[in-house]
C-alpha cells in the first residue's frame, strides 16, 4: 500500500444514522428554565406545574380561577393558571411562587414581609397573593388600601389585614433581611 498523502480524505462509513426534525410541541420558560410540553395542548397550565413538573405551590382555586389561588406571572402578568391552556403559552416566560426568590435563596422582598406580618394563616391562597402582590407592587410601588383590596384574591381564614400589612411593608422597604 502506498503511504496516505495529505490530501486524501479518510472514507466514513454510512452509519445509517438520519437526523431528525425538531420535535414539535410547546416550547415555555418556567422560573428561568426552560421545558417542552409534547401532551394535550389544552392542557390547563395549573396541571402541567402541579402533575408534570411538581411545582406545587400554585393551588386550585376552581375551574375558574375564583380566588386567585392558582395565579402565576406570565410575561410579568399575572393570570389564572387553570383558565391558560399551554397551546396559548407557546414562547412564554411564566414565574411560579417558586420562582419568586433569588437563585441563591433570597427571599422576595414580599414574601419576606408575608414572613414578618405573620401574614401566610393556612397557606392555601398565600402563593396567589404573593403573586398579585408582587405585580401589584411592580406596578404600583406605592399601593393604596383600595389598591389592594382590588386584587382577585381570597382567604378565608382572614388574613387579608395581614395581607395588606405586608404588601405596604414590602412597599415601603421595610421586611427584614433574611
Amino acid at each position: 500500500m502506498a503511504p496516505a498523502q495529505a490530501h486524501d480524505v479518510p472514507v466514513v462509513p454510512d452509519s445509517g444514522i438520519v437526523p431528525e426534525k425538531a420535535r414539535g410541541g410547546i416550547g415555555i420558560e418556567i422560573n428561568g428554565e426552560r421545558f417542552r410540553h409534547e401532551g394535550d395542548p389544552q392542557m390547563p397550565l395549573l396541571w402541567y406545574l402541579r402533575d408534570v413538573l411538581r411545582l406545587t405551590g400554585t393551588k386550585y382555586g376552581g375551574a375558574r380561577g375564583e380566588n386567585g389561588a392558582d395565579l402565576v406571572l406570565v410575561n410579568d402578568k399575572p393570570v389564572s393558571a387553570i383558565a391558560q391552556p399551554m397551546a396559548k403559552l407557546d414562547g412564554k416566560r411564566i414565574t411560579t411562587v417558586e420562582g419568586l426568590a433569588a437563585n441563591d435563596g433570597v427571599l422576595h422582598p414580599l414574601q419576606q414581609a408575608f414572613i414578618d406580618e405573620d401574614a401566610i394563616g393556612c397557606g392555601y391562597c398565600t402563593p396567589g397573593w404573593l403573586i398579585a402582590g408582587v405585580d401589584l407592587l411592580k406596578r404600583k410601588p406605592q399601593p393604596s388600601d383600595a389598591d389592594i383590596d382590588r386584587l382577585p384574591n381570597t382567604c378565608r381564614c382572614g388574613c387579608q389585614t395581614r395581607v395588606r400589612a405586608a404588601i405596604k411593608r414590602a412597599a415601603a422597604g421595610r421586611a427584614s433581611q433574611a
